[in-house]
């Protein structure tokens, strides 16, 4: 459980990162797009 705390905290702390430059956070919402629509296959 502490493992996985840890990982969630580190991936919200990385997102927010990439998401003060806008280049980036036009990057990475493309990519959710992406796995959004893959995903409803």
């Amino acid at each position: 459980m502490k493992r996985k705390n840890l990982m969630m905290t580190t991936i919200g702390l990385g997102a927010a990162y990439l998401l003060r430059n806008e280049k980036s956070r036009k990057k990475l919402m493309n990519q959710f797009q992406a796995f959004a629509e893959k995903s409803k296959r």
